[in-house]
């Protein structure tokens, strides 16, 4: 019984403890990585408007192959809507285009709805360099209530690798 008894309260006091942490850990995460890519400009622009593109180099929107899509609206314009439905890893929501500054910047919502219900900006940027290349510069955050927001350094990290490693193959592909 005392076993028992020593068992619950470790499991309490590191319950208690979680929850405490969680009080002074900020809510809100900001990701951002960048990638230069050899080609022009107006050329990857005009690829990463186009949210269906994701489908090539998004490493979350390839979690799942068979995720059933669902579009609304007009592909590179504002109000254009990417739905999913996934398996586990890939989840279910949407990602909306808010507003696009031409050859120069996309910004989208995204609203989860599984596993976890929530939403996130995401902003691609890109910036022509000399020499006929292109900086892309990939951010996204949001905020996490508590409790959840003990959470933001795991996310940090997980966010920062997936979307290096998605900028990866967009350069891959886009220099081609």
């Amino acid at each position: 019984m005392n076993i028992l008894l020593t068992i619950i309260l470790a499991i309490a006091l590191l319950i208690a403890l979680l929850l405490l942490i969680a009080l002074f850990t900020k809510n809100e995460y900001n990701v951002q990585r960048e990638i230069i890519i050899a080609a022009p400009g107006q050329k990857v622009f005009d690829y990463v408007k186009h949210i269906r593109n994701q489908d090539h180099y998004n490493k979350w929107v390839m979690a799942d192959p068979g995720m059933k899509k669902e579009f609304r609206g007009t592909d590179g314009q504002p109000g254009f809507v990417y739905a999913w439905n996934g398996n586990k890893k890939a989840g279910e929501g949407e990602q909306e285009i808010k507003a696009i500054e031409e050859g120069k910047k996309i910004t989208t919502e995204i609203r989860f709805i599984r596993p976890f219900p929530g939403a996130a900006h995401a902003i691609m940027e890109t910036t022509p360099l000399p020499g006929g290349r292109t900086n892309v510069k990939w951010s996204t955050g949001s905020k996490l209530k508590y409790p959840m927001n003990i959470m933001i350094a795991i996310i940090h990290k997980m966010l920062s690798k997936d979307m290096g490693t998605s900028l990866s193959t967009l350069k891959t592909i886009l220099e081609k």
